[in-house]
């Protein structure tokens, strides 16, 4: 499979691989650590506080109603052109295709402490990031809920390319539940109620290194 595009299977996001529900604290002055400002829990209208289970772990989960990719003919096109002068096998759809995939698992493995998928699909400084967060929840024995029910939709917002290393920023807008949860089961903070929320993802790949893996490099709220 070729390096530009994004492999079907995400766990190595290449070789075989917030707000996320949550959100990322700060890297590069922008936000990852992957867990939203604290917010009160807010019961949802007409509705008991569910108690359901920390993932929602569908296997094929609906893509995202709505991609963009930019008109060839635009700033953002000629760059994305210019990529694939580097590495002829980058696809721009394809790479918002796995882009999606990436996001879904990020959230997923976060919410579940799944060390082990963020390392694959983080930088250094992104995982780190998460690590603590995901550190600080475990002592306080709070266990967090993250469901993505919809993705409306799914950009390619920005891209650079720095001799042959690519940054893509995508924008992700999805309709999540995110929500943390005391060990006796009690909500501490966000809400059980669907909000849609929008992402800044930005990836980062070497497209002359004959490593596929794209990884996140910094995420913040739009």
């Amino acid at each position: 499979m070729g390096g530009g595009g994004f492999p079907i299977d995400l766990v190595l996001f290449g070789m075989i691989a917030a707000f996320l529900v949550l959100r990322l604290r700060s890297i590069l002055g922008r936000r990852t650590g992957y867990e939203r400002p604290p917010q009160p829990y807010q019961p949802p209208a007409g509705a008991a506080a569910a108690q359901g289970p920390v993932i929602d772990a569908h296997p094929e989960p609906p893509t995202a109603m709505h991609r963009t990719v930019p008109e060839p003919v635009s700033a953002l096109g000629q760059t994305l052109a210019r990529m694939q002068t580097v590495d002829r096998s980058f696809d721009p759809a394809g790479f918002l295709d796995g882009a999606e995939k990436a996001f879904r698992m990020v959230v997923t493995a976060f919410a579940a402490g799944d060390r082990t998928t963020l390392r694959n699909l983080l930088s250094d400084d992104t995982y780190d990031a998460f690590n603590e967060v995901i550190s600080a929840r475990t002592a306080a024995e709070h266990t967090q809920v993250s469901e993505i029910r919809a993705m409306p939709g799914v950009s390619i917002e920005d891209a650079a390319l720095n001799g042959s290393v690519a940054q893509i920023t995508v924008r992700f807008v999805s309709d999540q539940i995110s929500l943390t949860r005391d060990k006796a089961g009690a909500p501490v903070t966000g809400t059980d109620a669907v909000t849609e929320i929008t992402d800044l993802w930005t990836f980062e790949r070497d497209l002359s290194s004959r490593d596929p893996t794209w990884r996140l490099i910094a995420a913040r709220s739009a």
